[in-house]
């Protein structure tokens, strides 16, 4: 097993210090992130490489599928590596139509909790996102009742840490109040960056910050920029954008998906990938408007 460590660690709290380059497993489901895997051994294949290749921090949730990625993760990793901090979310149910639903309940978010013990296979969950209710953009709607109950249950020992999904700068302010967040997931990548100074915020506080959606999601990046610096530096686009992310903040932690491994090595191949300060000048054109 490799001892590398891709794009370097970051120490978030004791006992969680985990590699700035992860891994999303939300692409390991079917089409819109629904129903089984086109292909389940490659996607276990994935799951192992992973940790092969010195990832330990790997993104997930129980309504990916729904269930179907955390009965994955088990399958394929557990017993699970102690070095592997497993990130998991919470707010949200799928309909039978694959829809996103909110679900923030304090009762349903209490037992989104049990689910995801029960399918991963831990006593524990290291990380948990409260995932409020849109990914495009925030409000300013109180957190209190909802986090509180996340809190509670991280008192119980069924949560070592707490994070916010979703989250506005003062959402995040309440919610620190009630119990210590060491990461913030948030839309954010090249094109999209309207979270700029809730970054700067993150970093000054040793918060990881998460940016899903980091290659544009469902509608990946295009920009002319992109493929010019790309070219130029004899890497992908997509490569490019990823270092771009590690170099806009020493918290900046990465989750890019994938179902392929050679789509998985790629994008590892971008922690080591070092923008000159002329590169990141032309690419931060793309997201000033």
């Amino acid at each position: 097993m490799t001892t590398s460590v891709p794009g370097g660690t970051l120490a978030l709290a004791e006992g969680l210090t985990i590699t700035r380059m992860g891994y999303g497993a939300m692409q390991l489901a079917g089409p819109n992130v629904f129903g089984p895997p086109k292909d389940r051994n490659q996607a276990l294949a994935v799951l192992r490489m992973t940790v092969e290749l010195g990832i330990t921090h790997l993104d997930t949730a129980d309504f990916y599928g729904p269930t179907v990625v955390n009965e994955l993760i088990k399958e394929a990793l557990h017993p699970y590596p102690d070095s592997l901090h497993i990130a998991t979310k919470v707010g949200a149910r799928r309909g039978a139509d694959g829809s996103w639903n909110p679900s923030l309940d304090p009762a349903d978010l209490t037992a989104q909790v049990h689910e995801n013990l029960q399918h991963l296979g831990l006593d524990v969950l290291n990380v948990v996102y409260l995932r409020l209710r849109s990914h495009e953009g925030t409000t300013e709607e109180s957190v209190a009742e909802m986090f509180g109950a996340l809190a509670e249950l991280r008192k119980q020992g069924l949560i070592r840490h707490l994070g916010l999904s979703g989250v506005s700068d003062v959402q995040l302010t309440e919610a620190q109040t009630i119990a210590p967040v060491v990461a913030v997931q948030n839309l954010y990548n090249l094109a999209r960056r309207q979270d700029d100074a809730l970054i700067d915020r993150c970093a000054a506080s040793n918060i990881a910050f998460v940016p899903f959606f980091p290659l544009g999601g469902f509608t990946p990046l295009q920009s002319e920029t992109l493929t010019s610096v790309a070219a130029r530096l004899n890497a992908s686009p997509q490569q490019v954008a990823l270092a771009w992310l590690l170099q806009r903040s020493p918290t900046t932690v990465l989750i890019p998906g994938t179902s392929s491994v050679a789509h998985l090595r790629d994008n590892l191949a971008a922690a080591n990938l070092m923008l000159p300060p002329d590169a990141i000048a032309e690419l931060d054109t793309i997201g000033a408007a």
